[in-house]
């Protein structure tokens, strides 16, 4: 078992979808991978920021999940991080209400000393300024796992390519990808990525699966198709943090086995949109989980006779 740092929000969200609305629940993007790392049993630690607003029982969640809040600074007079959003009705475009960053605007990420030794680092969305001081601080992980986003592209592009020539693998949507590399074809843009520095590129297609790309090889995970999409927020971070935590659980970095993770990260993500917000993670158990991805075996195995 590898110890995994998680860096990125934990957060307040207000959401509203076409099946409800919420008032101010648990969110952020440390907070999804992390639930879905601790599927693994994996010795994971969050480094993130909240305010002094932050109940004590949303903190005993992420422990109850044996997750180390060590690295999880508190500013008393502070207030947590805060995003409001509403989705259309095909659930695949929002509409952003409030982003309020409180403590996050800030934010000087200090990774727990015995944690400095991680082999497996989750970057997720932040300022890449933000992210280079986490990298700057472990000793020498095997596996830098980078999430990021077109806000970062538009308004830090040169701090985001600084940071994109320091890690193995980046993770990020299609929309995301062609914006990078003003490549339309998504084997290209995965090709320009890989020239700016990573090994493995993971391109997100949302309902559609997820693509992996490493030197000439390509791997393609199908999403489940599920009855009903309640709240697909969170659900990205959510396949970052199956992604990552089953591979500090395995310690095997390899392509062959990042295939297992991308389907163990889809896996835990058509659980994520069950519900609003952290509800469903929270609660899951490995027996829901195996039996999910035996529908994705059966959905994905067939046996043909080439000829």
């Amino acid at each position: 078992m590898s110890k995994l740092v998680i860096v990125g929000t934990v957060a307040f969200d207000a959401i509203e979808t076409p099946f409800g609305k919420t008032d101010k629940i648990l969110g952020g993007a440390a907070t999804y991978i992390g639930l879905a790392a601790s599927q693994f049993n994996a010795d994971g630690a969050i480094v993130s920021v909240v305010g002094g607003d932050f109940p004590e029982k949303y903190i005993a969640l992420l422990k109850n999940n044996n997750l180390d809040v060590s690295g999880l600074e508190i500013i008393k007079e502070g207030k947590t991080f805060f995003w409001s959003g509403k989705y259309r009705n095909d659930m695949n475009s929002r509409d952003t209400l409030a982003t309020e960053l409180n403590v996050l605007e800030n934010f000087n990420p200090k990774v727990p000393e015995n944690y400095k030794d991680a082999e497996v680092v989750m970057l997720g969305n932040l300022h890449p300024l933000v992210q280079l001081s986490v990298i700057e601080q472990m000793k020498a992980p095997k596996l830098i796992v980078l999430d990021t986003m077109n806000f970062w592209m538009d308004n830090t592009l040169d701090e985001l390519k600084q940071v994109i020539g320091k890690v193995d693998v980046v993770t990020i949507n299609d929309e995301e990808a062609r914006q990078l590399t003003g490549e339309y074809s998504l084997v290209v843009a995965a090709q320009k990525i890989r020239e700016m520095g990573p090994s493995y590129i993971v391109i997100k297609k949302g309902e559609h699966g997820a693509l992996l790309f490493h030197e000439d090889d390509i791997f393609f995970a199908p999403a489940l198709p599920l009855e009903e999409v309640f709240d697909p927020t969170g659900a990205g971070d959510t396949f970052a943090g199956g992604f990552t935590g089953y591979l500090a659980k395995t310690g095997d970095y390899s392509f062959e086995n990042m295939k297992n993770a991308i389907i163990y990260g889809s896996t835990l993500a058509s659980f994520c949109v069950e519900k609003f917000g952290t509800e469903r993670l929270e609660n899951l158990t490995k027996k829901e989980v195996h039996k999910r991805l035996k529908q994705f075996q059966n959905l994905t195995q067939f046996d043909i006779e080439l000829t």
